[in-house]
C-alpha cells in the first residue's frame, strides 16, 4: 500500500487484543499523523501499554490493522526489522546494556541493523547525547547514571535508528521525581522540532502542555478523545470525569 504523508503516520482499526481469556484491547481505532503528539492516559490496566507494543509488533494482535506508513503490522509476513526501522520505542525500564558505555549504547544498533560505518554512527551518537544534555557523559556507565540520565540516554538511543515515529511507555514511571523534568523537556524538545510522538503517561500536566490530542482508555476501549483544551476542562463521560478527578 502506498503512503503519501497525507495520510495517517499510523492508523489503528478495530483492534483486539486478549492474553488468554484477559481482553485487554477491545475495538481500538485511532488516527497519529505525521508531526502529532499523542497521549494515552487511564487507569492501571486499561491497555495503555499493550496498545502501544502491539504498533512495535512486540504484542500480536487477534483482530484489526495496524498501519504504520501503509505497513501493515498484522500481516504474518512483516519484516519486523522494516518496522522497527520506522517506530522507535522507549521504555519505563530503561533497557540499556549494563556493561556497554552511554555513546557505545547509542552506536550499537547504527552499526549492527543499519549497517553504518563505526565513524558515522560515532559522530552520530554524539550529536544526539548532546541533544539529550548529556555532553561529558559519553564514557559512563548505565550504572553510574542517575535515573533520568539512563532514560534520556535510552530517548538518544531511540533516535539514532532515525525513526518517524516514537512510542514512548510510561517513560517517567521509575524516576525519582527531581529527575522526571529532564526527560519530560527532552520529550518536549522532540515534539517542538516536529518528532511524531505517542505517549503513555500519567504526567498529566506535561500532557496538557505538549500534547495535541489526548485518549483516554478504559478497560480496553478509548472511552474519551480531544484536545487537551477541551479534554480536560470538558471531560463529557463519567469515567474520564471520575479519572480526572483523582489525579488533577
Amino acid at each position: 500500500m502506498s503512503w503519501t504523508p497525507a495520510d495517517p503516520m499510523v492508523s489503528l482499526k478495530d483492534v483486539h487484543k486478549s492474553f488468554g481469556d484477559l481482553k485487554v484491547l477491545n475495538g481500538v481505532s485511532l488516527d497519529v499523523m505525521k508531526g502529532d503528539v499523542i497521549c494515552i492516559i487511564g487507569p492501571s490496566g486499561s491497555g495503555k501499554s499493550t496498545l502501544i507494543r502491539c504498533v512495535n509488533a512486540l504484542n500480536d494482535i487477534q483482530q484489526g490493522s495496524i498501519l504504520v506508513e501503509g505497513l501493515e503490522v498484522n500481516d504474518p509476513k512483516l519484516d519486523k526489522l522494516e518496522l522497527r526501522k520506522k517506530v522507535g520505542m522507549v521504555f519505563q525500564q530503561y533497557n540499556l546494556f549494563p556493561h556497554k558505555t552511554a555513546l557505545q549504547n547509542v552506536m550499537m544498533a547504527p552499526v549492527r541493523v543499519l549497517k553504518q560505518d563505526k565513524a558515522k554512527a560515532e559522530a552520530t551518537a554524539r550529536a544526539l547525547i548532546k541533544k539529550v544534555r548529556l555532553e561529558g557523559k559519553e564514557d559512563a556507565f548505565p550504572g553510574e547514571l542517575s535515573g533520568g540520565q539512563q532514560q534520556r540516554v535510552a530517548i538518544a538511543r531511540s533516535l539514532a535508528m532515525q525513526p518517524d515515529v516514537i512510542l514512548f511507555d510510561e517513560v517517567t514511571a521509575a524516576l525519582d521525581p527531581e529527575t522526571v523534568g529532564e526527560v519530560l523537556q527532552t520529550i518536549k524538545e522532540l515534539a517542538e522540532e516536529g518528532m511524531t510522538c505517542i505517549l503513555v503517561t500519567h504526567e498529566m500536566a506535561f500532557a496538557r502542555e505538549v500534547a495535541d490530542h489526548i485518549y483516554f482508555t478504559d478497560r480496553g476501549v478509548i472511552v474519551e478523545h480531544g484536545p487537551p483544551a477541551t479534554f480536560f476542562t470538558n471531560a463529557q463521560d463519567p469515567r474520564t470525569k471520575e479519572f480526572l478527578s483523582q489525579i488533577l
